[in-house]
């Protein structure tokens, strides 16, 4: 989930008078954007799977009924869990003053997400056009009261915490405790517990809970049963996973992936 470090290609979003641009595109599973960025703001929904986001700052996991806002110009590369039928609004910068100058992962309410279907029947919306006008304002409208989720994982940037993060991220499913984790990392866990406060915003063990929350969600779009998800994302018993999912996302694993919207 670190971003690595290479070269973005510039993706120009086309139609560049019109408040709004979209692109209707169906991916693969395991399909890769690779590292680009735009000129224009991006609300990013996928209407069928699941989508990871990484930039320099961190990874976020964008399950259907989600979406991720992603400000022009940052770099980021986008994996398909499962077959992904995503759907993308690109605003003229600033259009959306609300939404903050970082990306964030946020609730698709069930008026958005018709709003969004709707918009991307179209190569771009204008003013001009007096129907697309008011389409434009009551987008805008619903960007201006949507919630943020926490689904995030941010980087780190100390080769110690670093190297704890990235043994955990090759292998979620691992539960030995952070002691032993810490071992080779040149710092005792005092100090990467404090390392991931300071770095992540968050503690060692909500980083954690985060990367096996993120990692199930993945391998439930791949079609994997509940149980298998949970265990292989290092969580103790399916019970304890399915607490998890309902506190982050207010439904079960089985009621979310078992709905499917229209795309």
């Amino acid at each position: 989930m670190l971003q690595k470090r290479q070269s973005a290609i510039f993706d120009p979003s086309g139609d560049n008078r019109s408040p709004i641009a979209t692109l209707t595109h169906d991916y693969p599973a395991g399909y890769v954007i690779p590292s680009h960025f735009h000129d224009r703001d991006q609300i990013v929904y996928a209407s069928r799977g699941v989508m990871t986001v990484r930039t320099s700052a961190g990874a976020w996991v964008v399950p259907t009924h989600r979406a991720v806002w992603i400000p022009a110009p940052i770099p980021h590369t986008i994996n398909m869990s499962g077959t992904v039928a995503m759907r993308t609004l690109y605003l003229r910068p600033r259009l959306a003053k609300t939404l903050p100058r970082n990306c964030c992962v946020v609730n698709v309410s069930p008026l958005l997400k018709e709003l969004i279907l709707h918009a991307c029947t179209f190569a771009t919306l204008k003013k001009s056009i007096l129907w697309q006008r008011h389409l434009i304002d009551v987008i805008v409208d619903q960007l201006k009261v949507i919630q943020m989720v926490p689904l995030q994982l941010p980087n780190l940037s100390d080769r110690r915490a670093l190297r704890v993060a990235r043994t955990l991220i090759a292998d979620p499913g691992n539960r030995q405790p952070l002691a032993q984790t810490c071992k080779g990392s040149g710092a005792a866990k005092r100090t990467i517990e404090r390392l991931f406060h300071e770095e992540a915003g968050m503690t060692f063990g909500k980083w954690r809970q985060q990367l096996r929350l993120m990692q199930a969600m993945r391998l439930l779009a791949e079609g994997a049963k509940v149980t298998h998800a949970a265990l292989e994302a290092g969580y103790s018993t399916p019970s304890a996973f399915i607490s998890m999912f309902r506190k982050a996302l207010g439904t079960t694993p089985t009621a979310y992936f078992r709905t499917t919207p229209r795309s």
